[in-house]
């Protein structure tokens, strides 16, 4: 099977992946019907179709579109859009539906340049859906979902890896985690919340690759740290960092291995 067939690994063609769902996601369905109607693509992208492929409820929705930052913001008006990543291609978009205040961020279909700095692109060049997938970090991360036909749309066989219960890099693990070291963290905190195993490939890239955890600022790799210790599966989440070699990099005098189950039994935060 090419991975250049979205639609031959469609599992969820014959039935429709999201129902009427919150205000939030009617929003955001209507982002879509309007950007399609002034002839541009436009789907779901990300953890949305992830979350609705497991049969959670997506916490927001997010849009992927060939339109460009400044076409997004010619249909919906400068009164109803907001630049928060205009040079990477993200404009949100806002409103209210029901009287509740809605907003879902619009991105650019994109390819990225170069990290200089191991955190963000240097540059960015608009792109195809399947180019804006194929540079996303993680297969369950990289899908779309087209509301109006109500199909997935896979070009990285994360729907496959979502039914294996897989976590693994798109890609080349090494290209993924040389562009943001955090994705060391992040594929175990992806891991441990959603009960999947690390692909072989991307378990022995982040283990290779370990001490580059050191470049990343203490700010971020702590917001990952406490997500990470703040669910439940945390106790495992916590082994594998020890397992990947990450642990002797992030402050070991402060959470030596031995010492785990001390901050295991850290109350949680809802």
């Amino acid at each position: 099977m090419s991975s250049q067939d979205p639609t031959a690994q469609n599992s969820s063609a014959d039935r429709p992946l999201f129902h009427a769902g919150s205000l939030h996601r009617q929003f955001a369905h209507e982002i879509v019907r309007r950007l399609v109607d002034r002839g541009f693509v436009a789907y779901y992208a990300g953890g949305c179709v992830r979350d609705a492929l497991l049969s959670l409820t997506p916490k927001d929705f997010d849009v992927a579109t060939d339109a460009t930052p400044e076409q997004v913001r010619e249909v919906f008006g400068a009164d109803h859009t907001r630049a928060v990543g205009e040079a990477f291609g993200v404009v949100l978009v806002h409103g209210r539906l029901a009287k509740t205040k809605c907003q879902v961020e619009v991105a650019t279909f994109r390819t990225d340049g170069s990290y200089s700095d191991g955190r963000r692109p240097d540059w960015v060049v608009y792109a195809t859906a399947e180019q804006d997938a194929q540079r996303r970090d993680f297969t369950i991360n990289g899908l779309f979902y087209d509301p109006i036909a109500q199909r997935v749309i896979d070009f990285v066989g994360g729907q496959s890896d979502l039914g294996n219960r897989l976590l693994r890099a798109i890609g080349d693990p090494y290209a993924r985690i040389n562009e943001d070291k955090l994705r060391m963290l992040r594929a175990i905190r992806f891991a441990a919340r959603y009960s999947l195993e690390l692909d072989p490939a991307t378990r022995k890239a982040i283990e290779e690759s370990a001490s580059g955890i050191q470049r990343v600022s203490g700010e971020r790799i702590g917001m990952e740290l406490s997500k990470i210790l703040e669910h439940p599966n945390r106790q495992w989440a916590w082994s594998e960092l020890a397992r990947c070699g990450l642990l002797e990099h992030i402050a070991p005098e402060l959470l030596p291995v031995d010492q785990a189950e001390l901050f295991l039994q850290l109350p949680m935060r809802i």
